[in-house]
């Protein structure tokens, strides 16, 4: 045991709650750590494995400083937030054995870092010229209407995810089937952006389109893209961030974190995802990228204003040209509230300034089937159409309002088992052999009414989306037969986390419980213990029945029971003292036996 764990087993139990609760959150402490005092506490952050963790998150100026310590030097003015990570001593500026051996490798691995040179640049980034402006205004309007296209996705069915977070392969490749980009790497960031604005909810190993997110789809393009500049910088590494709540320039980022071999790849994600937001253009001849106009405020920590980007991209529109060929055209992006029901009834076809979208009997009884009718899918084209409704539209939603519900789906009020019923046996046949709705496990149900039945275990919606995605004329109904309008399940908007003193008020709680006790008897039995397991030689002072007081050196051999056990070098005797009658004791080199 050495005295570094007791001087900062002391300082530990001297701090807050809240000082505690952060030094275990910054050391990434487990909640359900088995410690039970303090001294267990200063033991395992001083443990080499913990301090090996802890130093990759060490900001530039922190690791400048702890290089500093461990050279002599003085460590700076990061000195107090060392001593906070427990890495400098309580007392002083001193690196603890297992610390200063940390660093030592570090830097070598690391290259040499300059005590004390801790600045960051102070030169502002260069504003972008008015062609890199409308570049990087298309940019960012591309990147808002990819996003939308695949929340649209993640509304149809969550996105699978693998082990490392990130969506699939084969998920991009049916991502892209859609119309989404073709590019994994462009995807991964488009969906990181939706992530950190909220819009996006991993659960489960999926990706979930959450509350926020369906809210962020009826949203004007210029809120919708200053929903996800203001997502991205509250999601930006707190040391990135300035104390007005912008961020530091943009060629400071990779030298933050110097001595964690994870950061560069982070931080090129983090760059990529900023110039898909229009903040930043491509980088110059030079290597350096310079800021648009509108990234200046969020970037000095004020609201994100999109009105200087709304200057380069198309103005949304309201109306469109219905054609007899049953297909509509957008003269500019429509108002994504319109293009959101509108692609409720139509499929759209391509996506550009100019938006084309095609009706079809499919697309009108998945309206109908998501609770759109007749009467409201016509004052809704009406309202919208400079043209007016053509009419083999027309002709095509009566045809496929005639066909609408001839699926019925329910839930059965006395076994609670789904039941899909039809009139029609063929479809009903068909549903039935059906390869893509196998995994519902429909089974025929002959309850003498007059439709015949399918029933299955699985629950009502889920049976009635599957049904509409593969284009069966399905509604959905109550217990009475009444047809309910269907409604696509969001996640919920994901709680914030938990605050470090939420998370480990218990261990906090245990190891006050055990500081109540005698620290300096506590002390010396784990002493004693420590050196019972290592064999170690001890001076011991003990006190006498005469009142004097005695030192005799021991090899400790055993310690349990109030007694410690050792040979006394100086008489070669085995000795057995209690414990309550040793004064101090204090470590000696082995000379052997």
């Amino acid at each position: 045991m050495s005295t570094h764990a007791r001087l900062l087993a002391e300082a530990l139990s001297a701090r807050t709650d809240d000082e505690l609760a952060a030094l275990f959150g910054r050391r990434e402490v487990r909640p359900d750590a088995g410690w039970h005092d303090f001294f267990d506490a200063a033991e395992a952050l001083l443990d080499p494995t913990s301090v090996a963790r802890v130093l990759p998150r060490l900001t530039r100026a922190e690791v400048a400083g702890l290089v500093a310590a461990a050279s002599g030097a003085d460590p700076g003015a990061v000195a107090d937030a060392l001593r906070t990570l427990a890495l400098l001593s309580p007392s002083g500026a001193t690196l603890p054995p297992t610390v200063a051996a940390a660093v030592a490798a570090r830097d070598t691995v690391a290259g040499p870092i300059i005590p004390g040179d801790e600045s960051v640049s102070a030169d502002l980034p260069k504003s972008a010229d008015e062609p890199e402006s409308a570049r990087a205004a298309e940019r960012a309007f591309t990147t808002v209407a990819t996003l939308a296209d695949a929340l649209l996705l993640a509304e149809e069915g969550p996105l699978a995810l693998l082990a490392g977070g990130t969506v699939g392969l084969s998920e991009k490749r049916r991502l892209s089937e859609r119309g989404l980009p073709e590019d994994p790497a462009l995807l991964d960031d488009v969906l990181a952006l939706g992530t950190a604005a909220g819009l996006l909810r991993p659960i489960e190993r999926t990706l979930r389109l959450s509350d926020a997110g369906a809210a962020w789809l009826r949203l004007p393009g210029p809120e919708r893209w200053s929903r996800l500049v203001a997502g991205f910088r509250t999601a930006l590494p707190e040391v990135l961030r300035t104390r007005n709540g912008g961020w530091i320039p943009l060629a400071d980022w990779h030298a933050e974190h110097p001595w964690d071999p994870s950061w560069p790849a982070r931080i090129d994600g983090l760059i990529r995802q900023a110039r898909l937001l229009g903040l930043i253009t491509d980088e110059s001849s030079d290597g350096t990228a310079a800021e648009t106009p509108w990234a200046e405020a969020p970037r000095r920590g004020a609201d994100p204003d999109p009105s200087a980007l709304a200057a380069y991209v198309p103005a949304e529109v309201d109306r469109i040209f219905l054609q007899n060929d049953l297909t509509a055209i957008a003269p500019g992006p429509l108002l994504p509230a319109l293009d959101l029901r509108l692609r409720g009834m139509a499929t759209r076809e391509s996506a550009s300034q100019a938006s084309s979208y095609r009706f079809t009997a499919d697309s009108l009884s998945t309206a109908l089937s998501s609770g759109e009718t007749e009467e409201g899918v016509l004052d809704f084209l009406e309202g919208l159409s400079l043209t007016g409704v053509p009419q083999p539209l027309r002709y095509l939603l009566a045809q496929s309002a005639s066909r609408h519900g001839q699926v019925q789906v329910g839930t059965d009020p006395a076994t609670g088992r789904t039941r899909v019923r039809s009139r029609d046996l063929h479809l009903l046949q068909a549903i039935g052999v059906d390869q893509a709705l196998r995994p519902l496990g429909l089974v025929p149900d002959d309850t003498g009414e007059d439709a015949a039945a399918l029933t299955t275990r699985v629950n009502r919606d889920t049976v009635f989306w599957a049904l509409t995605d593969e284009h069966y004329p399905a509604a959905l109904v109550d217990a009475a037969g009444a047809v309910e309008r269907p409604v696509r399940t969001t996640a919920e908007s994901a709680p914030p986390p938990p605050a470090d003193a939420q998370r480990y008020a218990a261990l906090i709680a245990r190891l006050r419980e055990a500081r109540e006790g005698n620290p300096d008897a506590a002390w010396l039995e784990r002493e004693l213990e420590h050196a019972a397991k290592q064999r170690a030689v001890l001076a011991v002072e003990v006190a006498m029945p005469d009142g004097t007081a005695r030192e005799l050196v021991l090899e400790v051999t055993g310690f349990g029971g109030g007694r410690v056990r050792g040979r006394d070098r100086a008489s070669d005797v085995e000795r057995t003292l209690p414990i309550r009658s040793i004064l101090s004791t204090r470590a000696i080199e082995d000379a052997g036996s």
